[in-house]
């Protein structure tokens, strides 16, 4: 894809958000387009002026909110056990194709991790626990504990089925839950997160029903 990777586009709003706080009373008196706020217009009696009511700040500077948080808080564990599933690829699996997919989710899911750890911290949120938290009914997708265990246990053909079986509800549990965070939250930098999600697991989803062992 030709668009940045949401983590950029984090970091950058972050960045500039910081550097308009840091010029303090500089923009007073300044001009909407100046300050960035966007102003609430109310049209005038007949051959009366419109009249600016109040401002709104842009997009980006909206505060998140619970269902904003309640996503990131949710993914961070959700990323951590496909993360866990791929730990098991390297003495398990026995088709390329598994490898190959395995090292695409780790190097994307671990710096995703990191990122939304930064998130919650920024806003004053706890940052889920390793292994506690959110149980399997509050989040799609997750993996039981006996499909762990099967996972573990399995070995060549038959972990490389059960892998990708396992991964693809995996997948589509994490896109279910990017696609009720659109509906509900108006965090613009978790609206990117939940976009980056279902582009690239939704693509990963496909090629995995397309393997053939």
């Amino acid at each position: 894809m030709s668009r940045l990777p949401w983590k950029t586009g984090v970091l950058a709003a972050f960045a500039a958000l910081s550097l308009t706080a840091c010029t303090g009373n500089g923009t007073e008196g300044a001009p909407p387009e100046a300050t960035g706020q966007v102003p609430v217009i109310a049209p005038g009696r007949p051959g009366e002026p419109a009249k600016t009511l109040s401002s709104m700040p842009p997009l980006a500077e909206r505060p998140p909110g619970d269902a904003d948080f309640r996503y990131v808080s949710m993914m961070i564990p959700h990323h951590r056990q496909a993360l866990e599933m791929t730990a098991l690829v390297p003495e398990r699996a026995q088709h390329q194709d598994v490898r190959g997919l395995a090292a695409r989710i780790d190097s994307a899911q671990a710096p995703e991790i990191q990122a939304m750890s930064a998130y919650l911290q920024r806003n004053k949120k706890p940052v889920p626990e390793a292994h506690g938290g959110h149980g399997d009914a509050a989040m799609p997708g997750m993996a039981s504990f006996a499909d762990m265990v099967r996972l573990k246990n399995s070995r060549g053909a038959d972990f490389d089925k059960l892998f990708v079986r396992l991964m693809i509800a995996h997948h589509e549990g994490a896109v279910k839950m990017a696609n009720d965070v659109l509906a509900t939250g108006h965090d613009i930098f978790v609206e990117e997160m939940a976009q980056d999600v279902i582009a690239t697991q939704t693509a990963e989803i496909k090629r995995m029903r397309e393997m053939r062992f």
